[in-house]
């Protein structure tokens, strides 16, 4: 993942890990039915894509915001079939409202705000949630 560019600052790895950040930090404010465990493979998984969409040419290009979740699920249950109905939930489910069917799920919905957060701040922020999210690494 991290030798695919995402949005304009970074790569899918630095993305997924600031929507990881930003979804733990949510997680251990706020008392959540969902695990911890759940909620952070949710994130990271969410854009496990695997291919730099920058590259497609043609219509297929501007199709990725809305096949990318599919092939995210499909990658990541090859990988890690024991992906919980929550887990997939937030995968498939992350880029709602471009698809319209939104989240079942209290974890579907926070990683659709988060991730929409860590978008806009690849566009407009600073780079300030590599370093946090490389704390959170260890």
């Amino acid at each position: 993942m991290k030798q695919y560019r995402h949005h304009i600052k970074g790569s899918v790895y630095d993305h997924s890990l600031k929507v990881a950040y930003l979804c733990d930090r949510h997680h251990r404010r706020f008392k959540m039915k969902t695990t911890r465990r759940e909620l952070l493979r949710g994130a990271l998984l969410h854009d496990y894509y695997l291919y730099d969409w920058h590259d497609i040419r043609g219509a297929r290009r501007y199709l990725h915001g809305f096949v990318h979740a599919g092939r995210a699920l499909e990658n990541a249950l090859a990988r890690y079939p024991d992906l919980t109905p929550i887990e997939q939930d937030m995968i498939l489910r992350h880029m709602f409202p471009l698809i319209p069917i939104p989240p079942k799920t209290a974890a579907g919905w926070l990683l659709c705000f988060y991730d929409k957060v860590a978008a806009l701040s690849d566009y407009f922020g600073e780079n300030k949630w590599k370093k946090r999210a490389d704390d959170m690494q260890r």
